[in-house]
């Protein structure tokens, strides 16, 4: 049977999600992959018990909301749509990284996923949808959603392509992390470029604290 949800907006392969009811207001916001970057990577995470958090990145988003910059995840999941898993075992996965961030007393406030790509099957399949990171559908709809300033948001990745996303949807400033599968994107970063955003590579989530505490 289909899943069905209202967290679904286009009934089939976006999820947007609301985890807490506060909005930006005109302020910056803080970006996030999840694997790889709030949650290690292990390729395809359908099962909440494979969990674990980046603790890095759950002291930056607890920083974050001590600060009043709100939280969004924009993440791609392929895994769905290549059959891997169901909408149903990303809820259970999601539920496990809201848990264990809130034992270190972090809350993230908005959750994006596409299920989009190019070995999809079905309503899935897409090439290069609007939604799926590079592209910046996401980032897009969380700005209307939470009424973000992008231009002074920052977007932290693991990946060229969240990266990317950011550039397209104008986000101004880039966090590329070595955690995931940064380290073999830290060494394309030099022939990739990004125009007026300002990217840097960290070891770490914790390398978006200095962006952190010069706009809060």
């Amino acid at each position: 049977m289909p899943f069905s949800d209202s967290r679904l907006i286009d009934g089939v392969a976006l999820w947007c999600e609301a985890l807490t009811s506060r909005v930006s207001n005109g302020r910056p916001a803080l970006f996030c992959d999840r694997d790889g970057v709030i949650v290690e990577e292990i390729g395809y995470l359908g099962k909440p018990e494979d969990v674990r958090i980046i603790p890095a990145a759950a002291s930056l988003i607890r920083s974050a909301n001590d600060r009043g910059i709100r939280v969004v995840v924009v993440t791609n999941q392929s895994g769905i749509g290549r059959g891997y898993y169901g909408w149903a075992d990303f809820c259970a996965v999601q539920g496990r990284i809201v848990e264990e961030l809130a034992r270190s007393g972090a809350e993230i406030d908005l959750v994006i996923a596409s299920a989009h790509h190019e070995a999809g099957g079905g309503v899935f399949a897409s090439e290069a949808h609007r939604w799926r990171k590079p592209g910046p559908g996401m980032i897009l709809l969380a700005r209307e959603r939470l009424n973000v300033d992008l231009r002074a948001s920052l977007i932290v990745g693991d990946k060229l392509g969240d990266l990317e996303a950011g550039y397209a949807a104008d986000i101004g400033n880039g966090l590329l992390v070595r955690t995931g599968h940064g380290e073999d994107a830290a060494r394309n970063l030099a022939s990739a470029s990004f125009g007026r955003m300002k990217v840097s590579v960290a070891a770490d989530a914790s390398g978006a604290l200095a962006w952190l505490e010069a706009i809060a």
